[in-house]
Formats: C-alpha cells, structure tokens, sequence
C-alpha cells in the first residue's frame, strides 16, 4: 500500500494517458505504485505491484453491474473483468483520483477509465476530468460535473485516463503536476 503521507501516484501503467501520468511523476520525482495483474501488458512498467489473484477478487464486482452503470456492455468479459479488478484497488487506495478522458452526456466517462471514476464516486473520493473534447478540468461536486482545475494533495492519488491521449491532455497532465508541485527540478 501507498504511504499515506505523502503524495504517491498509484496507477496501471497502461498507453496513452496512464503511461503519461508515470513519466510526469518521474519528472516531478514523485514515487509511484503500477498495478498490474498476470497477462497484462504496460507501457509504463515502473514499481511495479503485482495483485495476486485473491487481492484481484477483493474487486470483484459483476459485469452485469458495471455494464449497468456505464450505460454499456463489454466484451472480452475475462480480461475487462481482470482491468475492473485493478481499477478497484487503484481507486481504493488513492485519496485523490485524477482522469483524462470524455464526459459523456449521461455523466459517465467514455469506455473503461469511466469505472474508475464510478468507483471514486461511490467510494466518495474527490474526482477530476479533464475532458479532451472541452480542454477543460471538471470535478464531480453535488451529483454534477463543475468546472474546477484540480492540485495533487499530499496523499496517495491515481492518475489514470484513455489510451488515446491527445496532446491537451497531455499538456493537462504536466499542468496539473506543475500547480500542484511547481517546475520540476
């Protein structure tokens, strides 16, 4: 587990958003946890945590839950279920969690990287968005999405987002580290 003191980015290491989310907390010099699982592949394999399969089943959830509460099914059941799994711990153990994707219409974030930020809101965790197709942060306060750009805290937080990062998320990411830490050293 993270130690909960200090900030520490806890994530999956996965392309495209996550991988960038990792090479920002190196520049910054903040240390990470990767979760990761047996068969899963990373673009960002550093410090790496490999969940076994009993804390894997510690987030199991039915597909048919998650499939109801992002408004989508999926398919590739095993291996989504192993990514749900992770997402589980990634968002458990973070005070913070901090995403890059797409806010869709009915309030959920666009393809897998939405349950992490279903999950931090029924885990009450302060959630942010940055949503690529509005270049602008929001944050889910009082049942809605507010515009608010974010800072990291002083404890654990995840970093994860969509595999297609565009370069304002990008820019989002090294922004978001640079008002919470300053210019890296």
């Amino acid at each position: 587990m993270a130690n909960p003191t200090r900030p520490v980015l806890i994530s999956g290491g996965h392309k495209g958003a996550e991988a960038e989310f990792g090479r920002a907390a190196k520049r910054w010099g903040i240390e990470q946890t990767t979760l990761s699982f047996e068969g899963h592949d990373m673009e960002w394999p550093v410090s790496v945590r490999v969940l076994s399969p009993a804390e894997l089943e510690a987030g199991d959830v039915s597909m048919e839950i998650v499939s109801r509460r992002m408004g989508r099914t999926y398919h590739e059941a095993a291996r989504i279920r192993r990514v749900v799994q992770s997402i589980y711990h990634m968002v458990n153990d973070a005070w913070q969690v901090f995403v890059i994707g797409t806010i869709q219409a009915d309030d959920t974030v666009k393809g897998g990287t939405g349950w992490a930020v279903e999950l931090a809101k029924l885990f009450n965790r302060p959630v942010w968005v940055f949503d690529q197709t509005r270049h602008e942060w929001f944050r889910w306060q009082g049942g809605h999405w507010v515009p608010e750009a974010p800072s990291i805290g002083d404890r654990p937080f995840a970093g994860t987002g969509t595999r297609n990062l565009t370069d304002e998320g990008r820019t989002a990411i090294s922004d978001l580290f640079r008002r919470s830490f300053g210019d890296p050293a």
